[in-house]
């Protein structure tokens, strides 16, 4: 078993369920981390034998980009379609963080991490 990591993918998005958060929108970071057997691709050399990070992040722009109002709905749809469109993947974690969220006081982010297994 091996593990991909893809760390800090940095969007803008219009999550929450504040009307204000879905007009001005904010600032997101996304860290992924997959598990999956790497042992062929290792050998191999070959992309079809491995989890491509280019569709992981693929993923994660487009699923950011559907408005929701909790970031929970938002990392599981990412699950999901990780889940879906790689075979390969036996676990996969996700992070999903709104940076300066307006709750009212001096917050640097606020995370929601989901895993889910095969």
């Amino acid at each position: 078993m091996g593990i991909i990591k893809v760390n800090n993918i940095k969007l803008y998005a219009y999550h929450g369920c504040l009307d204000e958060e879905a007009k001005i929108g904010s600032a997101y970071r996304v860290d992924v981390i997959v598990e999956a057997d790497l042992k062929k691709s290792a050998k191999t050399d070959e992309l079809a034998d491995t989890v491509d990070y280019v569709h992981l992040n693929h993923v994660v722009k487009e699923e950011m980009a559907i408005r929701s109002k909790l970031l929970e709905e938002v990392a599981q749809r990412i699950l999901d379609r990780f889940f879906r469109e790689l075979k390969m993947i036996e676990k996969a974690t996700v992070s999903v963080s709104k940076i300066n969220p307006p709750i009212g006081g001096n917050v640097e982010e606020v995370v929601v991490i989901l895993t889910k297994e095969r």
